[in-house]
């Protein structure tokens, strides 16, 4: 059953697992997981047999310890080896360094930035700024463009752009103890998919992670995507039921 946000927005925080619901914006239809900072959310890239690539061999691989995926989605691009092309933090261990330049495709569209979970919850910088001032992450990933920047739009985002892709991002809520993963269920603009973090998730910073690679596991939703190998892929892991 598809849900409108107002119906989302009774959700209670806090839960045992991500709370993925349907939300309809102007016509389109999105999922969005909300996660909050007392769940246990990470970042998968590889593992002692090499890139993960999909969300079922992450479950495989946490299978062992009696875990599970609650959710799940692809966590920013990536090299042709499926290697992050930005700065990538997993379990404090940074294995890629920052990007600042400014270069070509989506991710090099400055300002773009960095989605971190510290000791005081989640957030999403800008890379510069973050780089002057780096956080001690427990995860990080770096991508874009930035969706958001302090309640503003990128400022190379159209509104009658014929660019349209599946497209994925994460933004934060002002306080930092939420973040929102939201993927598009069918092409949209940068500027529709910015303006469903602006407007109706409410968050002053947002970063877009990809587009049509762009993939979701949440079984609430009886969803379980699958492709092409991916590269970072971010979720939350819950006791196996």
């Amino acid at each position: 059953m598809r849900h409108l946000w107002a119906a989302a927005l009774s959700l209670l925080p806090g839960l045992a697992h991500a709370d993925c619901r349907n939300v309809t914006f102007e016509d389109t239809e999105f999922a969005v997981c909300t996660v909050t900072v007392d769940q246990d959310l990470r970042l998968f890239h590889s593992g002692p047999d090499g890139l993960y690539g999909s969300f079922s061999a992450i479950n495989q691989a946490l299978d062992a310890s009696g875990l599970t995926l609650a959710f799940a989605m692809n966590a920013g691009m990536y090299a042709p080896d499926r290697s992050p092309l930005g700065l990538y933090i997993e379990n404090g261990v940074e294995t890629h360094a920052i990007v600042t330049a400014a270069g070509p495709g989506n991710f090099g569209m400055r300002p773009n930035g960095v989605f971190c979970a510290d000791k005081d919850g989640f957030s999403v910088t800008e890379s510069r700024v973050f780089s002057a001032a780096p956080k001690a992450c427990r995860i990080a990933t770096q991508s874009g463009p930035m969706l958001v920047i302090d309640g503003a739009l990128h400022p190379r985002f159209l509104v009658d752009s014929d660019s349209v892709n599946i497209r994925n991002g994460v933004g934060v809520s002002a306080d930092g103890q939420t973040a929102y993963f939201a993927i598009s269920d069918s092409r949209v603009t940068f500027h529709h998919f910015a303006r469903l973090f602006r407007d109706v998730l409410q968050v002053p910073d947002a970063l877009y992670l990809d587009g049509s690679i762009s993939r979701l596991y949440a079984p609430e939703l009886g969803r379980h995507d699958r492709g092409l190998p991916l590269g970072p892929i971010i979720g939350t892991v819950v006791p196996r039921g």
